[in-house]
């Protein structure tokens, strides 16, 4: 069962949320600040994190960054919730480390259906896999690490999955509808330039192999093997 903190300070939103993902399975707390919410994280780690933009005490990129930096909680998946929908507002998310971004207003059944897909994609169980090694690159699924040159980099949960996907679909083109359903775990609702904005983020993270994350115009993604170059 898995466990959602929502951080809203519309208390009448925060219910209506609260009370439809209980009825679908999760267990949930609820946090009207940013300092409320930091301290719920510590009490009781989430598996994902649903957090408003605009708090009274705090934004919640600065609740995101502190998320991020902490050990125990670098690696919750965290999906924003705004009334912004400025492309500017979103970039920001993703820089500090959310991991998907949803619109206010939204289908609460929809925001529902699109938790069950992330947590599915990313509760799958990884202990006795090989590290990946590409190059430089070498991706840790077991213990959720990744390295460009020996040194450690931090990626988001949705950025781990995507790279992981990449890396074990070698040299294979990778449709942005392909990549919303096999890592998103979602077959629409979410647009494909979120799909673009991550895969930003991502190649600056590569560091030296930033160019083996290509762009094939006009289909997707690929990530090719440096010695086949």
């Amino acid at each position: 069962m898995s466990h959602v903190l929502i951080v809203d300070d519309e208390r009448d939103l925060a219910e209506l949320i609260d009370f439809n993902l209980r009825a679908s399975g999760f267990t949930t707390r609820v946090a009207g600040t940013g300092e409320a919410a930091l301290t719920a994280a510590r009490e009781q780690p989430p598996d994902v994190v649903l957090l408003d933009l605009m708090l009274p005490d705090m934004s919640g990129v600065d609740v995101c960054r502190q998320l991020r930096a902490n050990v125990h909680s670098r690696d919750v998946l965290i999906v924003m919730l705004t009334a912004k929908s400025e492309e500017a507002d979103r970039i920001r998310g993703f820089e500090v480390g959310a991991d998907d971004y949803v619109v206010k207003p939204f289908s609460v059944r929809e925001l529902v259906l699109r938790l069950k897909a992330i947590v599915r994609r990313g509760g799958t169980p990884k202990d006795g896999l090989q590290p990946l090694a590409l190059g430089p690159l070498r991706l840790d699924v077991a213990s959720h690490r990744f390295y460009v040159d020996e040194r450690e980099v931090a990626l988001t949960a949705l950025e781990f999955r995507l790279l992981e996907h990449l890396m074990t679909r070698l040299g294979r083109v990778q449709t942005r509808e392909l990549l919303l359903e096999e890592v998103w775990g979602l077959s629409s609702s979410l647009e494909t330039r979120t799909i673009d904005t991550h895969v930003m983020r991502l190649r600056d993270k590569l560091g030296t192999a930033r160019a083996l994350l290509e762009t094939v115009r006009g289909v997707g993604y690929r990530i090719v093997d440096p010695s086949a170059t």
